[in-house]
């Protein structure tokens, strides 16, 4: 049973390096018997890994067609980054910040700042929004936070394309840190709220523009 879990983790690994490299793109379908000769594994685990993607509403099952890659659009977009926020409020509303916390989102700040290309951004942005929401202790809602991240990794990585939305989620970063540093969670969580939804509002701009 351990093995199997092992592989399947591995495969659902190896899918989302694959996506996150641009090698598997929105629309491909997944070959399952391609798959399993190159990684020298059974179906089962590439099914169940499959699953557990399919949940996160990362790729989806079309009749006929099998498993493909699922592409951006406005319902979805506006359900996940209000769930994404939501989810945050709640997480630093119920943790404890210490000054060791506060280095740490300063550390990820200038990581964030610093990186000169969108991979980067995006990379450094979710890992600052990860150290944030860290100190609360519901392995659950980890959970789930952790996959709903995982497909905003990919509508950003699709749409995000425009320098000035960086500038001012930049502005965000900075008063939510000052607002933790402050003991001001209230400050800070409304703060996280606008910050998710200025990305919202960009990601549906663009999703019509691609209309």
């Amino acid at each position: 049973m351990a093995g199997k879990k092992i592989l399947r983790d591995q495969v659902r690994e190896h899918l989302l390096q694959q996506m996150m490299s641009g090698k598997l793109k929105g629309g491909k379908t997944i070959n399952l018997a391609a798959l399993s000769r190159q990684l020298n594994v059974s179906v089962t685990p590439i099914r169940e890994a499959l699953t557990q993607l399919e949940q996160s509403r990362i790729i989806e099952a079309v009749p006929n067609r099998g498993f493909i890659i699922a592409e951006p659009n406005r319902n979805e977009a506006k359900d996940l980054y209000e769930l994404v926020a939501d989810l945050e409020v709640m997480a630093i509303e119920n943790s404890v910040f210490f000054p060791t916390c506060v280095e740490g989102l300063r550390k990820a700040q200038t990581a964030f700042k610093s990186a000169n290309d969108t991979l980067g951004r995006i990379t450094a942005k979710l890992e600052f929004h990860r150290l944030l929401t860290r100190h609360y202790e519901n392995a659950l809602a980890q959970q789930i936070l952790a996959d709903l991240k995982t497909r905003v990794f990919f509508y950003e990585m699709a749409l995000m394309s425009d320098e000035s939305i960086y500038d001012k989620s930049d502005n965000q970063h900075d008063g939510i840190i000052s607002a933790i540093e402050d003991d001001n969670v209230p400050t800070a969580a409304l703060i996280l709220k606008m910050n998710w939804m200025l990305i919202l509002d960009y990601v549906d701009k663009q999703l019509v523009l691609q209309r």
